[in-house]
């Protein structure tokens, strides 16, 4: 019996129509669309402005996107996932509603946390439950609304973060494609540098939290800067030299699209070309757990089957990590 492997079957994506760009953000606070674009690459980001709509409206939105582009019949979904840093209320899960509304009626659901990385361990945990063999369709979206949690008065934050989502379909292959390896770390130094003060266990909610605004995302630029630039690069070298992957045997780098700076410095520990560097930080800004799968679905048309792509991706926490995946179709 040939070896059972995880491969992506279908992607599927969803991004607001609202563009808040560099010139409009220039309105709002002390920066300019020149320094934005030569220290992050982003142009612009789109935003969720609808009242009542939150992180499950853009996850059903790519859902949806996916079972129509697969033609897939949402009852044999046997689990979904939701990597999210912005759920949309505590305890109830995110995923549990979404699997719900998009007729997944079969399925159990939860949403898994890794702030920025959150969708990269998703991936490892779709995958284990695929390779177990108990499970044949896993759903797996990344979907954030960073524009809840984001100050737009903040100038170090409010440049940076955008809304979206995307989805993709793990199903059991036999053929040797799709995962093949991963590297997860995470360190608990990095919990000071990247975070939102209130709203947890810690710190609840109260008339003072909000006054303070302490319920937006606070960031150590500089020290988170280093430490992705660090680590997402030798994790991404790591996985190359243990599955004996040269620069030329790689097809793709999908990274995590927080700051161009950070992509291009992984490229160069991997030494790839610019055009096997896969990129849209400059359209949507940094989606949190939405970038990886927009990727796969902005680009989807240019992955062949049997290509060797890279995963990296850093977050808060610090969690991080790169996995190693050969695509398992060509699409039409």
């Amino acid at each position: 019996m040939s070896k059972i492997t995880a491969a992506i079957t279908a992607v599927g994506a969803y991004v607001p129509d609202f563009v808040l760009s560099n010139q409009v953000l220039e309105t709002m606070v002390d920066t300019n669309d020149e320094w934005i674009t030569s220290r992050t690459g982003i142009k612009e980001r789109r935003l969720l402005k609808e009242p009542n709509k939150g992180t499950s409206y853009l996850a059903i939105q790519a859902a949806e996107d996916l079972i129509a582009k697969r033609n897939l019949n949402p009852t044999e979904i046997d689990m979904v996932i939701v990597a999210t840093a912005t759920p949309d209320m505590p305890v109830a899960a995110t995923a549990v509603y979404v699997a719900s509304e998009i007729g997944a009626v079969n399925a159990f659901a939860y949403d898994l946390q890794a702030a920025c990385s959150s969708f990269l361990y998703g991936m490892s945990t779709a995958s284990s439950y695929i390779e177990s063999g108990r499970y044949k369709k896993v759903l797996l979206i990344g979907a954030d609304k960073m524009s809840s949690i984001i100050d737009y008065e903040d100038r170090t934050t409010c440049i940076i973060f955008g809304d979206g989502g995307g989805a993709v379909l793990f199903e059991p292959n036999t053929e040797g494609l799709g995962f093949q390896d991963e590297i997860l770390r995470s360190d608990g130094v990095g919990r000071e540098f990247l975070k939102i003060d209130a709203g947890g266990s810690i710190l609840p909610s109260s008339e003072e939290t909000v006054k303070n605004k302490q319920h937006f995302v606070q960031q150590d630029g500089k020290t988170v800067f280093k430490y992705a630039v660090s680590n997402m690069a030798d994790v991404s070298e790591r996985i190359m030299k243990r599955n004996n992957l040269t620069n030329e045997d790689i097809s793709w780098l999908v990274a995590h699209q927080a700051n161009k700076r950070i992509i291009d410095a992984t490229a160069r520990r991997m030494n790839l070309i610019d055009s096997k560097v896969l990129m849209n930080i400059q359209r949507y800004g940094n989606t949190t757990s939405a970038t990886l799968p927009l990727l796969l679905s902005d680009f989807e048309k240019q992955l062949k089957k049997g290509d060797n792509i890279v995963f990296a991706a850093f977050g808060g926490g610090f969690t991080w990590g790169s996995i190693y995946l050969k695509w398992a179709y060509d699409s039409n």
